[in-house]
């Protein structure tokens, strides 16, 4: 009878330090979508031509961030940011991994702290399923930047090969998408589950709705073959609602903080809310998306704040809610905005917050007001006619062998946003609180207020390093002039020098001049 309750005693006082741990750790939830448009959630944009109903609630018990940003307008620079709260051009992922163009050799350096590694730190247990995009090679893969578990693509889920990576091992290849979004829902739905009584950081990059989109049975409506973005978004919108009830029946509701937000803007067939632009361009509709955030008892209900914030905020936010310790030796752009989370009137800690493309620094925006000083480019395929889009054929789209989805994707001449407006150049200014959709150039009225935003960005431009060009490993050899067709790989292991028979005739020979 004593050896018994000895042995009970022993077993409670063991795990106190996780039930302390995990009482006074909150978790952390952070579902990251692909291409997700600001108005492709129905309460941010009156604009919307989708239903969104359980993110709508989501905003309702939490806080919405109408002017919330990320540093780039496409995918790789804005991921390393979310996770390590510093713009591209100090983490160094300036550009999107891509092997089937030979773009292999560069990742988000180990030198980087993320979120997962500032909370593995503190005891968390860390997972991350879903979109990568942080560089394919061994030396950077997810298990070596402070996640226990990986399961997911580990580049944009139209690059070749499309393979299904679990920890370091291909487990599908190729990959039926259809049941991506679903998939990724239940393994975190297993995680959160299995890890109840301790503390959690589950990061969800949902590869929805980046294309080729794609759906599950439960959603997919072929009788209506033109809203498959419809159909993706639905599902999406169903699946955090799974999440979130998950939290509730294990009473884990006011211990998670959940946040949902995008990458960048979106892409054909998607809605901008009424913004200028697209994904791949820093007008509006590229660089600012939707922001969720959902803790009861922390983050009242109703909130909704329209001071200026971004992705490089996150990190701060996340350490000054767990009591984790934000790296002290290194420049952290972004600042604690709970604050804002709580308070619908709570201002901005950013004077200014920044875009880039490609490895330059391109916007700035404070207050009201947006700079463009490099030209903002034409739109996408501005050089094609409307025949010519309508005819045109991605060469990473579904093609019933490899890459395997709906046929009825979304067409170029589905522009998301506007295409309207003032002709692009440099040094644009526009005042956003009466012109958010950037249609009329303001820069000539303003000269005093595009001199003081030039400053600004001249001192940040001034921090930017030279850019190491990495080695390519592209393995065509194409004649100058000539369109460099992209490399189908073969999968099924982490490597990417298979080529198949029907392209072995573009390998490197000699090229007579």
């Amino acid at each position: 009878m004593v050896k018994s309750l000895t042995l009970q005693l022993l077993i409670l006082t063991l795990s106190l330090p996780t039930i302390c741990l995990a009482e006074s750790s909150p978790n952390v939830i952070l579902i990251f979508a692909d291409d997700l448009g600001y108005g492709d959630v129905n309460c941010f944009a009156e604009q919307c031509p989708f239903a969104t109903p359980h993110l709508d609630q989501m905003a309702r018990e939490g806080a919405m961030l109408t002017n919330f940003y990320v540093p780039t307008p496409y995918c790789a620079p804005s991921r390393a940011t979310i996770l390590t709260g510093r713009y591209p051009f100090r983490h160094t992922v300036v550009n999107n991994p891509a092997p089937d163009a030979g773009l292999n050799n560069f990742g988000l350096p180990q030198s980087e702290v993320t979120i997962a590694e500032m909370l593995q730190a503190k005891g968390y247990a860390t997972a991350c399923y879903g979109k990568w995009h942080l560089g394919h090679q061994e030396e950077w893969l997810p298990r070596t930047q402070g996640f226990d578990e990986y399961y997911g693509i580990l580049y944009s889920n139209d690059m070749f090969p499309v393979q299904l990576v679990e920890q370091e091992e291909v487990v599908e290849y190729p990959v039926v998408q259809a049941t991506l979004t679903q998939r990724y829902t239940d393994r975190a739905i297993n995680f959160i589950t299995q890890h109840q009584e301790e503390p959690f950081f589950l990061y969800l990059p949902h590869a929805m709705p980046h294309k080729p989109l794609a759906v599950s049975d439960d959603y997919y409506t072929p009788e209506t073959p033109n809203d498959l973005y419809g159909d993706v978004i639905a599902e999406l919108d169903s699946d955090v609602g799974r999440l979130l009830d998950t939290l509730k029946k294990l009473s884990l509701d006011e211990r998670t903080l959940v946040i949902f937000t995008s990458d960048n803007g979106p892409w054909y067939g998607g809605c901008t809310g009424g913004l200028r632009g697209m994904k791949g361009k820093t007008w509006e509709g590229g660089l600012k998306v939707p922001f969720i955030a959902r803790m009861p008892g922390v983050i009242p209900g109703q909130v909704r704040n329209s001071s200026i914030a971004g992705t490089i905020d996150l990190l701060p936010t996340i350490a000054a809610l767990t009591g984790a310790e934000v790296p002290a030796d290194r420049t952290i752009d972004g600042r604690n905005i709970l604050p804002m989370l709580q308070d619908s009137d709570a201002p901005s800690p950013h004077d200014a917050i920044y875009g880039m493309q490609g490895q330059r620094l391109a916007t700035i925006r404070s207050g009201d007001w947006k700079l463009h000083v490099r030209n903002p480019g034409p739109l996408r395929f501005h050089n094609l006619s409307e025949k010519e889009l309508e005819e045109y054929i991605d060469p990473r789209g579904p093609d019933g062998v490899i890459l395997l989805a709906p046929f009825e994707q979304a067409r170029p001449t589905e522009h998301p946003g506007l295409t309207t407006g003032d002709a692009p150049t440099e040094m644009m200014l526009f005042d956003l609180s009466r012109d958010p959709g950037e249609q009329i150039n303001v820069a000539a009225k303003h000269p005093q207020i595009v001199k003081d935003l030039l400053a600004k960005f001249e001192a940040v431009e001034q921090e930017f390093p030279e850019f190491e060009k990495p080695a390519n490993d592209y393995l065509f050899a194409i004649p100058p002039g000539k369109p460099r067709p992209l490399m189908r790989l073969i999968g099924g292991e982490l490597r990417y020098d298979r080529i198949p028979k029907s392209q072995e005739k573009y390998l490197k020979k000699a090229i007579s001049k």
